[in-house]
């Protein structure tokens, strides 16, 4: 059960309205909702119609009223009642009015002396006892309060004993200024002896004019607002809002969901949730909010034992939420604390989260020690239709060699179209496990007539490059030279390409389709990368311009400097780090020197994949 006080020093701020529209999103939304009415001089939460009791129902002052007579807590049940559901969601809406508004009300208020009450009649075990009677009752997620305005006798209770968090809602002027001041220090000092309760607090700043402030009017007073009652950034904001629905008392969240009214107070539902970590809604959204911060900006307004704290507290309160657990694992994950991390993703998965990122953050830590385990994470994780393609690409690297037919069979990879798919097979290119993986991929799309021919024949150019690098540079051939294509026809891709898989095939160049990419070459006005650089040098090679390749040699080393991480080889036909990368420019400029007859290293290197007949 979460406690939130509506209060403002004055009234005409829109509070009770604030309350009622939070009151019935939150209902909706699925949660059960109290809303308590202890504005005991001017009530009116049951002057709109979805918090109207059916029938006469006695509210706080009655409850009080019959305890100062026999000295027992009367059963809260005859205080409370039922409202219309809202919602789909299986939400609940209870109101527990002022009193009943008859002709004995302002009596009964007038004979509560509450000073007396607390001071001789332990008003605050009363009230102690009327918060658990509403747990035992009705386990409300949520109580709403909506509370005196001022500095009034049952201010205390509303904003200090019964709350876990207090909304407060104010006009920007001086007025509310100064009696704010003294309410925010009150509502702060319980943190301090003998009670430590950290009562939460949300500034809202209402019925504000929708207008430019061009002088900095507002923004001075958001300024002095902030400095004098001390909490970080902007305000949550209610502005102004010219409807004659408000006459009806319409509740917007329900009524009218769509309207910018309707939106801000939905920004308060979720700054209420977001303090209650006992909701999952919450919960999340403090993860999130605390990976945010903590991560980019640092916690500015907590500290970090404040923040581990409170995702120790989500860690219980959500022990069987595999969800929460999944994204308490990713924020320590991202925090570089590992082994909470995994613990947290086991956790995550033996709760029963199907969360596929679960899975595949788990393969990763298991990788080096079991890639038995690893290999069957990241497949779980395969087999989830519409898998977003960069976690298609992470799972199919996480998988272990004897499994690759595994993976361009599973749901994950068979539900993307064939562009997702060409997209997987290019950059599944890390290594030559990964070149076979694109290669099981790409080979499905290549047979199949059914797709359209312009899709097949990007597919049939990237699985050429996947049997080159596997060492089948008779099958790369045969797709890259199919139909009769000419050389003198293909562009300066396809014709090195060419080149290559017929030198792989026959064991000596062929200078023709080597001169087209020369000629090519020569008519660019912009040229690419490293890569790009490397496979002229080769290409010069072939035609017998020494010099010409050892200045393209020059170029892709100068293009490396720009470049991190890895890059990929047309020595290889896989992306390698770009120490390797230098190794193989190395190669190919001592082949231009003539210091040495070698050959690209996919014609050399052991394949696990036997050359097409």
């Amino acid at each position: 059960m979460y406690t939130a006080t509506f209060y403002s020093f004055k009234g005409g701020v829109g509070r009770s309205m604030a309350l009622a529209n939070v009151a019935v999103e939150l209902a909706k939304r699925g949660r059960r909702v109290l809303a308590v009415d202890f504005d005991l001089e001017a009530p009116g939460l049951d002057t709109f119609d979805i918090l109207r009791p059916r029938g006469e129902v006695p509210g706080i002052i009655d409850f009080v009223h019959e305890y100062l007579n026999s000295g027992q807590a009367p059963d809260v049940h005859e205080f409370m009642s039922r409202l219309t559901a809202v919602g789909d969601r299986d939400g609940e809406l209870w109101i527990m009015p002022s009193g009943a508004q008859r002709a004995t009300y302002a009596a009964h208020f007038n004979d509560i002396d509450w000073a007396e009450l607390y001071e001789k009649r332990d008003g605050y075990l009363l009230f102690e006892d009327l918060k658990a009677q509403w747990e035992q009752a009705i386990n409300p997620d949520y109580v709403l309060i909506d509370s005196r305005t001022g500095h009034t006798d049952t201010g205390g209770i509303c904003t200090r004993q019964l709350p876990d968090t207090v909304a407060i809602l104010f006009f920007p002027n001086e007025q509310n200024l100064r009696g704010l001041t003294k309410v925010v220090k009150d509502i702060r000092a319980e943190a301090g002896e003998p009670r430590r309760k950290d009562i939460g607090l949300h500034f809202i700043m209402s019925n504000v004019p929708d207008l430019d402030d061009e002088d900095r009017i507002l923004q001075r007073k958001i300024d002095a607002f902030r400095e004098q009652l001390g909490f970080a950034g902007e305000p949550l904001m209610v502005h102004r809002y010219d409807s004659l629905s408000l006459l009806n008392q319409t509740v917007f969240t329900k009524e009218r969901p769509r309207s910018r009214l309707a939106r801000e107070y939905r920004r308060l539902v979720r700054e209420i949730v977001g303090r209650n970590l006992v909701d999952r809604d919450g919960a999340l959204d403090y993860i999130r909010q605390a990976g945010e911060r903590w991560h980019r900006r640092g916690m500015m307004h907590e500290s970090p034992e404040r923040v581990s704290l409170k995702l120790r507290e989500i860690e219980e309160a959500h022990s069987r939420d595999g969800d929460v657990l999944f994204a308490l694992g990713a924020f320590f994950e991202r925090d570089r604390q590992q082994d909470r991390a995994v613990f947290l993703f086991n956790r995550a998965i033996d709760v029963g989260c199907e969360e596929p990122e679960a899975y595949l953050k788990r393969a990763r830590s298991r990788i080096d020690d079991d890639a038995k385990g690893a290999t069957e994470d990241a497949l779980h994780a395969l087999r989830t239709e519409g898998l977003p393609p960069p976690l298609v690409r992470e799972a199919a690297r996480l998988v272990s060699d004897d499994r690759i037919a595994d993976v361009a069979e599973s749901t994950a990879v068979v539900s993307l179209d064939v562009n997702g798919r060409v997209w997987l097979a290019n950059v599944l290119a890390g290594s030559l496990k990964e070149v076979r993986i694109g290669a099981s991929i790409l080979e499905p799309i290549v047979g199949d007539e059914q797709i359209p021919a312009e899709e097949r024949e990007a597919a049939m150019d990237a699985l050429a490059l996947h049997y080159i690098g596997l060492g089948d540079c008779v099958a790369a051939r045969t797709l890259l030279g199919r139909q009769g294509r000419d050389i003198g026809d293909m562009g300066i891709r396809d014709a090195f390409n060419y080149g290559m898989a017929v030198w792989g095939d026959k064991g000596e160049v062929e200078p023709t389709p080597f001169a087209r990419v020369v000629e090519l070459h020569a008519a660019k006005a912009e040229s690419d990368g490293a890569n790009y650089y490397q496979c002229i040098a080769v290409a010069n090679w072939a035609v017998g311009d020494e010099a010409m390749g050892l200045e393209s040699v020059e170029h892709a080393r100068r293009a490396l400097e720009a470049e991190r991480g890895t890059e990929f080889s047309c020595w290889r036909y896989y992306r390698v780090p770009i120490r390797e990368f230098q190794s193989d420019l190395d190669e190919i400029a001592a082949l231009l020197r003539g210091a040495t007859s070698g050959k690209p290293r996919f014609m050399t290197a052991a394949t696990a994949r036997s050359p097409s007949a």
